[in-house]
């Protein structure tokens, strides 16, 4: 059985006036909606402007058909698939690097002493390297005289046309040239899909990942492409000392975003990546929220 969700209203606009309704039925998704949530629908379902406050009351839910195609009542939180890792104390995202310290510099108990009764805060603490996590490479991470994050404007790494390239079927690690010839990839942000982040947080993880091979960042430079990023330990094979991808890649300006995640879940075409770091001077390499946003 559907569910649809009863309810009485008052809706205020800000240039003045209001409606009410009572009784008010709409259908749902699932068998519950939040005040926000139903409010949110509301107004959008009633195509209204200039709202201001919407007060919801004497709610409930009925289980029964729908009475019409539901209308998507998350449609700006579906349009987005977040691509990032959860960042949890201790969590290694790479061989040789220490995983984050996540602490209280200030606990809920010990606030109340600060503030008001009935008032508490809480400020964390976070002692990590940069290397953490979903992240972005800017140049400055590999060559000394390189842009670091501050140098950078911000329409880098926001709202970058993208493309997939599916490479989960290899004969072995490494990602060649192959997989990218063919495609339209001036001026995009190139995201190769490995699946590899099914192995996160575990040691399987941290052993032989997928990378690109030289061959291919050397293409990708010449292309002209925006952004490369990978679904895995580390763009540049690991088990040397040389690091020819992140050498070509960021001497040329393009920036690199490793460990992403979620890729299977985002269409090979028609979406814009955005991975937004803090704006650090003298910081190559920091945590980035990597989304996708469909069209």
């Amino acid at each position: 059985m559907n569910h649809r969700v009863q309810f009485d209203f008052e809706i205020d606009f800000s240039n003045g006036g209001g409606i009410q309704g009572r009784d008010f039925r709409l259908d749902i998704a699932g068998e519950n909606i939040s005040d926000r949530e139903l409010a949110d629908y509301l107004v959008a379902d009633m195509r209204l402007l200039m709202v201001g406050a919407v007060r919801i009351s004497n709610k409930r839910i009925i289980a029964e058909p729908h009475k019409r195609k539901l209308l998507d009542t998350s449609a700006s939180a579906s349009r987005y698939v977040d691509l990032s890792h959860v960042i949890e104390n201790g969590t290694v995202s790479h061989r040789g690097l220490p995983g984050p310290i996540i602490c209280d510099y200030l606990s809920r108990e010990a606030s109340r002493a600060r503030y008001a009764p009935g008032t508490e805060f809480h400020i964390a603490k976070i002692e990590m390297v940069a290397n953490t996590g979903t992240y972005v490479d800017c140049p400055f991470h590999r060559f000394a005289d390189g842009a670091d994050f501050s140098q950078i404007g911000v329409e880098q790494f926001a709202d970058i046309d993208a493309v997939v390239v599916r490479a989960e079927q290899r004969d072995s690690p490494a990602v060649g040239a192959e997989y990218f010839r063919g495609l339209e990839i001036r001026n995009r942000a190139v995201l190769v899909h490995t699946g590899w982040d099914r192995h996160w947080n575990t040691q399987a993880y941290l052993g032989e990942h997928p990378f690109l091979t030289e061959d291919a960042a050397n293409y990708l430079r010449d292309c002209g492409v925006k952004l490369v990023g990978i679904d895995s330990m580390n763009i540049d094979d690991t088990r040397g000392n040389e690091r020819p991808v992140h050498s070509a890649l960021l001497g040329a300006g393009i920036l690199i975003a490793e460990h992403l995640c979620n890729l299977s879940a985002v269409p090979d075409d028609g979406f814009a990546f955005s991975a937004v770091p803090p704006k650090f001077k003298g910081v190559g390499t920091f945590p980035v929220r990597a989304m996708a946003r469909l069209r």
